[in-house]
């Protein structure tokens, strides 16, 4: 069965319950009602004739159980549904008129309720197939001229029958009012169920080499956060698998050359000439170290998207910048220097960015002459981490700032730079795990100013 389906026979089975409950309740209630109200009329009739005590005619009280019984038999005037008799010495003198007369007075039943009720009085509850549900109330009278009853018959089968053209009516309503809710919560369903049958069929549609489809976000309820939820791990996993593929196109495209010196030494290798073993051992060596260099750089990359690549702590701003700035000392012989070091404390990766500002530090001293200056500084700006090294060379063409972030990506370099132009991608995967950027300006009064700029996730210092 489809989740529609059973949806809609969830909530058509709980109407049907709530609906038949309702009308249970309410047949109950008013059968309660119909017994209230005919206890109510039998105690009316009882009092009103207990309080019959002084003959109308004489004005004194009354000695003689028939005339009671005639009197308040005359005068009173019963309900549609109710019946007087007055008994004396089991004879009836008197009795109200009741379209069911005679036929009440032979009933075996009502006869027998007499018979019991004589002495005590009470009530009984009687069944007949013409009048239905009666109850018979019998009150004994004595006086000095004898004994008699006063017998009170109400007859219940009307006040029932109506009750069940109600009901009847109330199941026809609830039978329809089914019918209609089942076709609503049908057509509901289906409608609020229309995203996910989207969401199925474009799920379908995703491979693992094309994982572009994106799922419509419509609506702003709980299956459009469930889709916009599976939309951000589509992205995840199609940036995923994008960075597997230049990682492989990376690797594959830098290290053929390196290998392809590496088969041609080999082929051309003299194993009778030591001297030249050496040469080709050295060389081998040198590009082994390249590769390695290389396969750790890509690593380094790849691995710059995945959670764990960051370990973040609480950081003093201006110990890390010291401490970088003792260590870059041993790249070269550079007019090493301290622009600024920010007081107060930030939570970031401390070696990650130790090694951004590094790598920026080697760079800077590539591109600049013994002597020259080389500075490192941080601040703390307002909703701000700023780390910079500040150089004093041949700086970075502005049309060239975009692409060296890039992997691969070079500006004019110096002879004898061997790199793979994977430094500043390095810095600028750092500072993207950390949610930042880098920015490259103009030094003054020439050389390159690159900066890492971190949000101030900070503590007061």
């Amino acid at each position: 069965m489809s989740v529609r389906t059973r949806l809609t026979a969830v909530i058509a089975v709980l109407t049907a319950a709530a609906m038949t409950g309702a009308g249970l309740l309410v047949y109950a209630l008013e059968s309660a009602r119909i017994e209230r109200q005919v206890t109510a009329q039998i105690s009316q009739e009882i009092a009103e004739f207990r309080a019959l005590r002084i003959d109308p005619n004489t004005g004194e009280e009354f000695d003689d159980v028939g005339r009671v019984l005639n009197v308040f038999l005359t005068r009173n005037v019963p309900d549609d549904d109710e019946m007087l008799v007055g008994y004396v010495r089991g004879e009836i003198p008197e009795r109200t008129a009741n379209r069911y007369g005679q036929e009440v007075l032979d009933e075996p039943a009502y006869q027998q309720a007499l018979t019991d009720l004589a002495d005590a009085g009470g009530t009984r509850v009687i069944e007949s197939p013409t009048f239905g549900e009666t109850w018979v109330t019998v009150v004994p009278v004595t006086n000095a001229q004898g004994d008699g009853a006063l017998a009170i018959v109400s007859f219940l089968r009307d006040e029932h029958a109506e009750l069940d053209r109600t009901m009847q009516t109330y199941a026809l309503v609830a039978l329809l009012s089914l019918g209609l809710i089942t076709t609503i919560a049908a057509f509901q369903s289906g409608r609020l169920l229309a995203p996910l049958r989207i969401l199925e069929s474009t799920a379908r549609e995703i491979t693992a080499t094309d994982l572009s489809r994106r799922i419509p976000e419509r609506g702003n309820d709980d299956i459009t956060a469930l889709t916009r939820t599976i939309n951000g791990m589509l992205e995840r996993l199609d940036a995923g698998f994008a960075a597997q593929r230049q990682f492989l196109d990376d690797a594959g495209h830098e290290l053929k050359t390196p290998l392809t010196v590496l088969r041609g030494h080999l082929e051309l290798l003299e194993h009778e000439d030591p001297d030249e073993l050496v040469r080709t051992r050295d060389l081998l060596l040198d590009e082994v170290d390249r590769m390695s260099r290389l396969v750790g750089d890509l690593m380094l990359l790849a691995k710059s998207r995945r959670p764990d690549f960051l370990v973040l702590g609480e950081v003093e701003l201006a110990t890390l910048t010291q401490s970088v700035l003792a260590k870059a000392r041993a790249l070269g012989e550079r007019d090493w220097s301290l622009d600024a070091a920010a007081r107060g404390r930030a939570v970031l990766d401390e070696q990650r960015i130790t090694q951004a500002l590094l790598q920026l530090a080697d760079n800077a001293v590539k591109h600049t002459d013994d002597g020259s200056v080389v500075a490192i500084g941080s601040s703390l700006d307002g909703d701000e981490v700023r780390l910079w090294v500040r150089d004093t060379g041949d700086g970075i063409p502005t049309e060239d700032r975009a692409c060296v972030v890039e992997r691969f990506g070079r500006s004019h370099v110096r002879a004898g730079d061997d790199g793979f132009g994977l430094g500043l991608s390095i810095v600028s995967a750092i500072a993207e795990a950390h949610g930042g950027t880098v920015r490259i300006t103009d030094a003054e009064p020439h050389g390159a100013h690159v900066e890492v700029v971190l949000p101030a996730r900070t503590l007061a210092p």
